[in-house]
């Protein structure tokens, strides 16, 4: 593909530059920028990418980068190593306190849902390329990326969860959460239920006071590799006056954070003891041909001398930290599954 080829000689010449294929497409589209300055973003049209706690806003603008697109050829065959990362006894039991913590915070009353999260850290020498052909294939029904900015670093991940997409006046959003292992015979628990429903109200109501024409789905199941979801859709009416300011009330959502929000992002930022970087925040095209289409960036690493995979999971009262570490596990496997090493 053409634009892998160009991508690879923007990574060795250190320019910034984003392919992104969008859920159930067949379309590999880019934006290559043409300096390598660091652009905030602040409306300009093009690709964005903001952190977990909307610090740091980079923006690919349109104006300043070429844009590409070109069906995929899926006819390649990379094996992915499966590469072994040892179980950390002390990052296990330093995760499990955490949920503990927020479990006994939640019952307390201080909040009603929190979302920690941890990073698992390895040193093997990726084959970004390689490796991010193979998300590509393996996971059709993600927001599949691969960004590169030399003052940023390097990020890829397969999200299976959508911010926002809106067209004209039309917004369409999503509250996903509960995370199983799929199976056909698979049944939700209260928990699970009881967490997703937390977001699906939380993005409602601030919809409610921002746009008209709200219809919300009924909850079902979706698949994200061999994961599974409870997702309710959420669509309506918004002016163009509203639009960043339903953004920024929806991010961090509680699907990502807690509530209640701002009390839950400083649990979060003073307990995880890590950074998260762009792991939760959000990232995809604004404003280009009258259309905002954003994702949130989960399943997702930061690949360096030391390459991290970004996992996460929603506590309730009703959690226990043995089996949310499971599924922080449980979810890593997504990017593990695909990875290529260096030959």
């Amino acid at each position: 593909m053409e634009i892998l080829k160009k991508a690879e000689v923007y990574f060795q010449s250190n320019l910034p530059f984003v392919l992104f294929v969008e859920p159930n497409r067949n379309q590999l589209n880019a934006y290559f920028q043409k300096d390598d300055i660091l652009h905030e973003f602040e409306n300009q049209k093009g690709f964005v990418f903001v952190s977990f706690n909307g610090l740091s806003k980079v923006v690919l603008p349109k104006e300043n980068s070429d844009y590409f697109e070109e069906e995929i050829d899926f006819n390649f065959n990379f094996k992915s190593e499966s590469i072994q990362i040892p179980t950390s006894d002390k990052e296990k039991k330093h995760f499990e306190s955490l949920v503990n913590h927020s479990v006994q915070a939640i019952k307390s009353g201080d909040f009603e849902k929190l979302v920690v999260s941890r990073k698992i850290d390895f040193s093997d020498e990726i084959d970004v390329f390689k490796t991010y052909q193979n998300l590509i294939k393996t996971y059709p029904t993600a927001f599949r990326y691969l960004f590169f900015h030399p003052k940023v670093g390097i990020w890829m991940g397969a999200t299976p969860e959508q911010l926002i997409k809106i067209e004209a006046n039309h917004f369409e959003t999503v509250a996903l959460a509960g995370t199983q292992l799929f199976s056909e015979n698979l049944k939700w628990t209260s928990k699970e239920i009881q967490e997703q429903q937390f977001v699906t109200d939380y993005i409602v109501s601030n919809c409610e006071n921002m746009a008209s024409n709200i219809e919300v789905s009924e909850p079902f199941t979706v698949q994200a590799g061999k994961l599974a979801h409870i997702k309710t859709k959420i669509s309506g009416t918004i002016s163009k006056e509203n639009v960043t300011v339903l953004i920024s009330k929806l991010h961090p959502t509680p699907a990502v954070c807690g509530l209640p929000k701002e009390k839950a992002k400083e649990f979060i930022l003073k307990n995880e003891k890590y950074d998260r970087k762009y792991y939760a925040g959000f990232l995809g095209e604004w404003n280009v041909n009258e259309t905002t289409n954003l994702f949130v960036n989960l399943r997702c690493m930061e690949i360096g001398t030391i390459n991290s995979i970004y996992v996460g999971c929603g506590i309730t009262k009703d959690s226990i930290a043995e089996k949310e570490y499971i599924e922080t596990q449980n979810k890593s496997e997504t990017i593990k599954n695909v990875l290529i090493t260096k030959e």
